[in-house]
């Protein structure tokens, strides 16, 4: 019950938890001009260690928010990987180098590093700049979600009632508030207290790998210290990441006397980080690692590898992050997956509390990413298998192979990269017309291609019109727009587009650019090719009319047709605003779009 010491308050969307999925979350709903508030129980943000590895993906979903820059600014670079296996001498030896990273359709193709606080920080000041910070130290102590089914299908109304404690209020000042949220948002990790309120269960199991982590400046005579490395040794598995400046982390695989107590846990007191290194130092023999710099940052793990049974309750309270999977980090992909989480969840809660959509396009979250997480999990069970297991040697002839290992580690580089998810068929995956774009894969990501501009030549990449900003983009390859036949179809297809009837204006809700950014792309010749030639609607400024044709150096571009697989008569592609491709059509049915999107939007009224 509220008392003298309570005030109330209503917000859209509460989250809880300010973590790299929370941020995201946060970040991105501030950008979509959504109420938001995020709180989080630490007294300030990360400041070091924690996770680091940044996948190509995640580089790509950065740059859609315009922070790429931010981070090459201030990341490493991963472009090498590096393998060693026990040698005949009884140390180690390497057996192989490889691409850090196997995505050939990756826009950069090598992982990055930043420790969580580095880039925690790129989000608290895009926040910032849309006037949102983050609250703390606040604690959520009770939570209630009403029942009434009207109520929870309203998404104007508040059915959440959360009871938040603060916990360094001044002396006589209000230290608990009641917030009334029309959503609620999970990000608070591991041990989610979101997911015990509501009896959510974590499936899975948790392995038998204990491992230490070190960030150190290394003085070393290791050889391959500032690529990433794979280490099999007989004294145990490890594994090196290169980080910001002279940092590197190590990975130390640890035997089980070292570190647990009589009941099996995990025993941060009997292995420090000095030990830690003394077993580096083992695992890595011949070579030497030590450091004349304070260490920045250690801690101790076991690997489990669980997926919650659901991320929503009622689509009024959603999980995401480590409160719904959690994985080892050898593969660089807890935080990854936990934005790639929010990124996906942000836009469809934004089009929900704008009224643009309908409430049952937020079951596509769980639907997209408990997959993933599934997925994500059957992989790192063997790719965890593989690294933490014993070296095949003359001696062990079952262990695991250099060759096997490298195998595994292509192999599973689209997946690891994030590059290579795929989204099933639902109201907003619909691949009907898959082959008038048979390699912009529907469910996947955009590929990115360079166009270049009609009306100044200049080359453009597809992902940078494609920005995270909420909007659908409805790509239209119009064909060759310098043949008059073709002309007339695309002069046809712009009247019938901006029609009452057809999704433009239907579901436009009254400002249809704001909904929708529509983007032309010609295979004409640049040298005859004028962009005042397609109709108005396709040229909304002169910046949005592309050719597919190379730079006036025939450096760049060209060849965009057939690297997204395009009929040459054209066809529209819908990308969504999270920038994976939704559907694809012809140009004469747009009564099949006019389908697609009323099967999730709401009309304009």
């Amino acid at each position: 019950m509220p008392t003298a010491l309570t005030k109330e308050s209503e917000v859209d969307v509460l989250i809880i938890g300010a973590g790299p999925a929370g941020l995201m979350c946060g970040m991105a709903l501030a950008r979509a001009g959504v109420d938001v508030r995020i709180i989080d129980q630490r007294p300030a943000r990360v400041s070091a260690g924690h996770a680091d590895g940044i996948q190509p993906r995640i580089v790509e979903v950065f740059q859609s928010y315009g922070f790429a820059d931010r981070l090459f600014q201030e990341a490493v670079q991963v472009h090498m990987a590096a393998f060693y296996n026990p040698g005949p001498n009884g140390g180690i030896e390497r057996t192989g180098r490889a691409p850090d990273v196997t995505a050939p359709t990756a826009r950069w193709a090598f992982e990055m590093a930043l420790h969580q606080g580095g880039i925690e920080q790129i989000f608290l000041d895009s926040m910032a700049s849309n006037g949102v910070e983050v609250e703390r130290p606040i604690i959520p102590t009770a939570i209630e979600l009403s029942g009434d089914e009207p109520t929870l299908q309203d998404p104007r109304s508040h059915p959440v009632k959360i009871t938040l404690k603060h916990l360094e209020a001044p002396g006589g000042s209000l230290d608990t508030e009641i917030v009334h949220a029309k959503f609620l948002v999970g990000c608070d990790g591991a041990h989610s207290w979101v997911r015990r309120q509501f009896g959510i269960t974590m499936e899975g199991e948790q392995t038998d790998y204990i491992w230490g982590v070190l960030d150190l400046i290394p003085d070393t005579d290791f050889p391959d210290i500032r690529n990433r490395c794979a280490v099999h040794s007989h004294n145990g598995s490890c594994m090196i990441i290169p980080r910001e400046g002279d940092l590197v982390r190590l990975y130390i695989q640890l035997a089980d006397k070292d570190v647990l107590d009589s009941k099996g846990r995990v025993d941060k007191s009997k292995m420090g980080a000095e030990k830690i290194m003394e077993v580096a130092n083992k695992s890595l023999y011949p070579y030497k690692i030590s450091t004349s710099h304070p260490i920045d940052w250690w801690t101790l793990y076991i690997i489990g590898q669980r997926v919650s049974n659901k991320y929503s309750v009622h689509e009024r309270v959603l999980i995401a992050g480590d409160a719904c999977h959690t994985h080892s980090p050898k593969a660089g992909q807890g935080m990854n997956a936990s934005m790639n989480d929010t990124h996906n969840l942000a836009w469809k809660l934004a089009y929900v509390l704008r009224g643009w959509a309908d409430i049952s396009l937020l079951k596509t979250y769980e639907l997209e990413r408990r997959k993933y997480a599934q997925d994500l999990i059957d992989f790192d069970k063997k790719f965890a298998a593989l690294f933490s297991g014993k070296p095949r040697t003359k001696d062990d002839g079952d262990g695991v192979s250099h060759e096997e290992f490298l195998e595994a580690f292509q192999t599973f580089g689209l997946f690891t990269s994030g590059i290579g998810v795929h989204y099933q068929p639902s109201v907003i995956v619909d691949d009907k017309y898959q082959s008038y774009a048979s390699k912009l894969i529907i469910g996947q990501r955009v590929l990115p291609h360079m166009f270049i501009r009609a009306a100044d030549s200049q080359p453009v990449q597809m992902h940078d019109l494609c920005p995270s900003d909420t909007r659908f983009k409805i790509l239209v390859f119009t064909g060759n727009t310098t043949d008059m036949l073709q002309l007339k179809t695309v002069k046809g297809l712009a009247d019938e587009m901006q029609k009452p009837e057809h999704f433009y204006r239907k579901f436009g809700h009254g400002n249809s650019s704001a909904v929708f950014e529509v983007l032309a792309i010609s295979s004409a010749d640049k040298m005859i090719s004028n962009y005042t030639d397609v109709p108005p609607f396709f040229r909304s400024h002169w910046s949005k009319f592309l050719l597919d044709d190379t730079d006036m150096y025939n450096r760049t571009g060209g060849g965009g047709y057939d690297a997204c697989g395009v009929d040459p008569h054209g066809a529209i592609v819908i990308v969504r605003p999270d920038g994976y491709v939704g559907t694809v059509a012809p140009l004469w049915d747009l009564g099949y779009l006019d389908n697609y999107f009323a099967s999730f939007m709401t009309s304009s009224p």
